[in-house]
């Protein structure tokens, strides 16, 4: 399970790059993570699909500044600006990535092949016209913390009520693979980044991760429709504000960018 969406990495190592704070190489070594390749399809000029470091070169090139995440579910298009047609593309992928300084936007497509414990995963990244617009529902970084921590207080009480924390063999095992993760691994945000900014990403992931995680493992104590039904609303707006979190996070460089403009 993800813990990081991929238009997070591109977002926040692109911005990175943008700025001039890492190399062309690095900037994609770090977008690729454990995927085994990336290609970006669609660019003006470009009849078939090109590697990262030409992508971003191009896009560069094209007026782009800087790099926003978009992370809609559905009934939440959260950080889209439009038309239908790319904002439909991005539900579907529920992430996406668009562009600042230029009217584009980056969907991927995940390509999966290989035996259990021994999968390849190829990203095509689609580049499409959007429409150049504030972004929906994004909070700045300080409404971000301010929501998360009402959200787990509002929703602690019900959350250890029901049982929701996820128990067992294979949440535990899921809990210490995410632990040496996060303990063995690397840089939160990529450089240029505020310390805010990452502090507010590192516990909008652990919600989102907790929040998934209760999902994938049965209803815990919650053994009639009643309670069900209350753990689901308890940790639909946790989830929503996770996801809202970690877009006001991987956004804020580019947001604090446009208020220096205006």
């Amino acid at each position: 399970m993800l813990t990081e969406p991929r238009s997070g990495r591109l977002a926040a190592w692109g911005n990175a790059l943008l700025a001039g704070l890492v190399s062309p190489d690095d900037a994609a070594l770090a977008i690729v993570g454990d995927d085994t390749v990336h290609r970006v399809a669609g660019l003006p000029g470009e009849p078939a699909p090109v590697g990262l470091t030409l992508a971003l070169g191009r896009l560069r090139a094209l007026g782009t500044t800087g790099l926003r995440v978009a992370l809609p579910a559905p009934g939440h298009p959260l950080g889209l600006s439009g038309p239908p047609e790319f904002n439909a593309r991005a539900l579907e992928a529920e992430e996406a990535v668009v562009c600042f300084g230029a009217a584009f936007g980056l969907v991927p497509d995940l390509y999966e092949a290989g035996p259990a414990g021994d999968v390849h995963a190829e990203v095509v990244w689609h580049v499409l016209p959007v429409r150049e617009a504030p972004p929906a529902d994004v909070p700045s970084l300080g409404e971000a913390e301010r929501e998360l921590a009402e959200a787990l207080r509002d929703a602690t009480a019900v959350l250890a009520r029901l049982d929701v924390a996820a128990s067992g063999p294979v949440a535990e095992a899921a809990i210490d693979a995410y632990r040496a993760r996060t303990e063995r691994g690397g840089e939160v945000l990529a450089p240029g980044y505020p310390p805010r900014a990452v502090r507010v990403l590192e516990l909008a992931q652990r919600v989102a991760f907790l929040i998934s995680l209760a999902e994938d493992n049965g209803h815990g104590a919650a053994v009639t429709a009643a309670e069900i039904s209350a753990r689901t609303e308890a940790l639909r707006p946790v989830e929503r504000t996770a996801r809202r979190a970690q877009v006001a996070a991987y956004n804020s460089i580019v947001e604090e960018r446009e208020r220096g403009v205006r």
